[in-house]
């Protein structure tokens, strides 16, 4: 115990390790932040838009066709960051409309039916046309 306190202690106050992840499997970001950081063993994977990698282009249609796209794009995040869905600890589920909540959780469980992370719910900001969902999310390395 005392050896991993004194480990703790001396890691005080220096920058913690990070590793920015970057993956042509999935949709490229802004240049304002990163697909995903890996730190402090785990993995913040930004919020991720419906987009189709290979196309560039956004994926239209109900909730849950974009939901699942955003899982897609995550889970090859995950899978560069070397991590998977299954490792999912959190996500932040961001609709553009409150009544797609239910679509929304629908093909949520098609991808989590058990051992499901914890999450939260949040309207859109801003719009953009025809984008009803967005998901970030939180996984151990």
């Amino acid at each position: 115990m005392a050896e991993r306190c004194s480990i703790w202690l001396a890691s005080w106050g220096k920058p913690m390790p990070r590793t920015i992840i970057a993956t042509e499997a999935a949709p490229a970001t802004p240049p304002s932040y990163s697909q995903a950081v890996k730190a402090a063993g785990l993995i913040f994977v930004s919020g991720t838009a419906p987009i189709d990698p290979a196309t560039g282009q956004l994926v239209k249609g109900p909730v849950q066709v974009q939901v699942a796209q955003c899982l897609r794009n995550i889970s090859a995040i995950l899978v560069a960051a070397g991590s998977s869905l299954e490792k999912a600890a959190s996500a932040t589920l961001i609709v553009a409309d409150e009544g797609d909540f239910a679509g929304a959780n629908e093909e949520w469980l098609k991808w989590f039916p058990d051992n499901l992370p914890a999450r939260q719910g949040a309207k859109m900001p801003v719009r953009i046309a025809d984008m009803k969902v967005s998901i970030a999310m939180i996984a151990e390395a």
